[in-house]
């Protein structure tokens, strides 16, 4: 659910027109409903309830900082895959001993960072990255938890290039190598292997993936239970999927019941890392109808938002709705929606039924998760601005860059 909603034949969000918000802030423009945000982060956590469990929200899929500032007073814990979301958490008053670091390319640097701040756990997918932290905190004599990331050779059946938990992808530990890699880790006097960990993907519309992968986790908790190694939380990551379109994706409410079932057995700490389940319908993007261009083939909308504010269509043939923001009384036609990017795939949405004038302002539904997280400067592009709206108030939160943030770190050479 969302509370962006028809009132009068507008569109508003929460208690605000959509026109205002344009009026104000002009277009291209990121929307937030804290409502909604607040909404979905709870239904999780309610669900979750019966089971000892932390959420670690998944810090790319929205990373402004005042939306994780919104989340980290709910209680939310982190899932980052880089320093940068590190430092976004701290800015956002995110409690460190709440931020699990994932992600196969860990730096030293990095690394160092997230000892100094005393993290709650790092997510490890290789051997390499093993031996790495053991060597960074016997040097700083610094003690880490750490958890490892098992590739369970699962297919989530989702789009290929979000699918993580097969053989082929670049991410977790393969069964061959996942006891020599707890054996390794408990031989080091910095390091306390606390947990297990997953993720096979993002957008699941089935429970069965899921499932699947907890039982390769629960197959292994009991293998090394039974050589002496106790384990304090399993962490089963996200991809629960959301609609977009016609998807029918489990509730949270069954994805925790069927979850909790498979570890009424275990006293383990649940962690579960979703992101877009929880911003992805919280955000719209709001854009306006620069051009309507019409070929004997084609009805084209051309309009100031483009493939480098929401990259997805282009990237994954994504689906996102788009709702006109005021009634028209236009002529109701096909169109593609498109942008003024220099690309053949700077499309938002094609063969969308709308009536369509120039100066419409649209609404790109469901762009709170990998929306502007995902965005450029592609074309010299400024990058849109970001409000958030609560109740009647709003609330800007990004500003829209300026023409010369665009070169502000570019230097020219003298003679």
């Amino acid at each position: 659910m969302d509370f962006f909603n028809q009132q009068a034949d507008a569109l508003y969000a929460e208690d605000v027109p959509l026109t205002e918000i344009a009026k104000q802030y002009g277009t291209p423009c990121f929307v937030y409903s804290r409502a909604t945000l607040e909404h979905h982060w709870r239904v999780f956590d309610n669900a979750l309830s019966p089971h000892p469990h932390q959420i670690f929200y998944a810090v790319k899929a929205n990373s402004n900082i005042a939306l994780l500032n919104l989340l980290s007073r709910l209680g939310s814990g982190f899932d980052i895959v880089s320093q940068g979301e590190l430092e976004r958490v701290l800015a956002a008053k995110g409690d460190p001993t709440k931020i699990i670091f994932s992600g196969v390319g860990k730096q030293t640097c990095e690394i160092e960072r997230a000892l100094d701040i005393g993290i709650y756990c790092f997510n490890i997918e290789s051997l390499a990255e093993l031996k790495r932290i053991a060597a960074i905190t016997k040097a700083n004599s610094i003690r880490a938890a750490i958890s490892f990331r098992i590739n369970p050779n699962v297919d989530p059946q989702t789009h290929p290039y979000i699918a993580t938990g097969l053989k082929e992808n670049k991410f977790g530990i393969d069964d061959s190598a996942v006891l020599t890699a707890y054996q390794y880790a408990a031989e080091q006097e910095f390091l306390t292997a606390t947990g297990i960990a997953c993720h096979i993907g993002s957008q699941l519309t089935q429970l069965t993936p899921f499932i699947d992968a907890l039982d390769c986790i629960l197959h292994w908790i009991q293998r090394l239970t039974a050589i002496g190694i106790q384990l304090q939380h399993i962490d089963i990551g996200g991809g629960l999927g959301v609609c977009y379109a016609n998807e029918e994706p489990p509730t949270p409410v069954d994805y925790a019941n069927a979850i909790i079932t498979k570890l009424s057995q275990h006293q383990l700490k649940l962690g579960v890392e979703p992101g877009r389940a929880i911003a992805a319908n919280a955000g719209i993007l709001l854009s306006r109808v620069e051009y309507i261009k019409t070929t004997p083939d084609k009805n084209f909308a051309i309009i100031d938002a483009a493939m480098n504010d929401l990259i997805r269509p282009a990237l994954y043939n994504a689906y996102h709705a788009i709702s006109t923001v005021n009634a028209s009384t236009a002529i109701e036609n096909y169109y593609d929606i498109v942008g003024p990017v220099c690309e053949t795939g700077d499309f938002l949405a094609k063969q969308r039924l709308l009536r369509l004038r120039e100066n419409d302002l649209i609404a790109v539904r469901s762009c709170g998760a990998y929306g502007f997280s995902m965005s450029s400067n592609y074309n010299s592009r400024r990058r849109a601005a970001e409000v958030l709206v609560d109740g009647d108030k709003v609330y800007l939160i990004r500003s829209r860059e300026h023409y010369a943030d665009l070169f502000y770190n570019e230097h020219l050479v003298d003679d």
